[in-house]
């Protein structure tokens, strides 16, 4: 039978993807990276069982990142799934023996097949919109990062030096300079592809030397 659909289960590093035939099959399947090269073997395998030459509609839980700008900007059809609507979905296939990320994929390539007209494929946005979604995108998830970052320093701080806490407003002071200092430790461990130790990179400028 004919592929019909693509489903692709998104995850933070990486996603699993399921072609799917008329009959709810999964004709091949595959897990990829976030990355460049991920998109490189969607795209592969998508020209290798689509008859319907780049047609093949695209169901994913997400309308934002990089693979979905990059299946857009590739002229791909993408249909971004509500999770809670997967989850629904999910009790039509009650006797598979457990949920797992290639199993959310398979039901993702099920749900076009079957219910298409109750979803809506993403606009095709000009090339210039398309990169704007992914860097504010980026943008926000920085600054998410950043929150959650902060907290965690004034975790540290509240269990080991509760003094700064104290001192009120000037703990944020405190807490940007050890943030910085993190990050440049963290930037030299990448640079010089070296291992990040805590008591190495905090250690006396003495200590550092011997």
């Amino acid at each position: 039978m004919a592929v019909v659909a693509c489903g692709i289960d998104w995850a933070q590093d990486h996603h699993d993807v399921a072609l799917v035939d008329e009959a709810g099959v999964v004709v091949a399947s595959a897990r990829i990276h976030d990355d460049a090269a991920g998109l490189g073997q969607v795209l592969a395998l998508r020209a290798e069982h689509d008859p319907a030459g780049g047609r093949l509609p695209v169901a994913i839980e997400t309308s934002q990142g990089l693979l979905v700008a990059g299946l857009r900007a590739a002229g791909r059809q993408v249909f971004a799934i509500n999770p809670l609507a997967v989850s629904r979905y999910w009790d039509r296939y009650r006797s598979l023996r457990g949920k797992s990320d290639a199993s959310d994929a398979m039901v993702l390539g099920n749900i076009l097949p079957t219910d298409a007209a109750a979803h809506r494929p993403l606009p095709q946005d000009s090339g210039m919109l398309q990169s704007l979604r992914v860097l504010t995108r980026a943008q926000q998830d920085a600054a998410w990062d950043q929150v959650t970052l902060t907290n965690l320093i004034r975790t540290v701080l509240r269990m080991f030096f509760p003094a700064v806490l104290a001192a009120g407003d000037r703990h944020v002071a405190a807490l940007r300079r050890l943030f910085h200092l993190m990050l440049g430790k963290l930037h030299h461990c990448l640079q010089h592809k070296t291992v990040y130790d805590t008591a190495r990179a905090f250690a006396e400028p003495a200590t550092v030397a011997a």
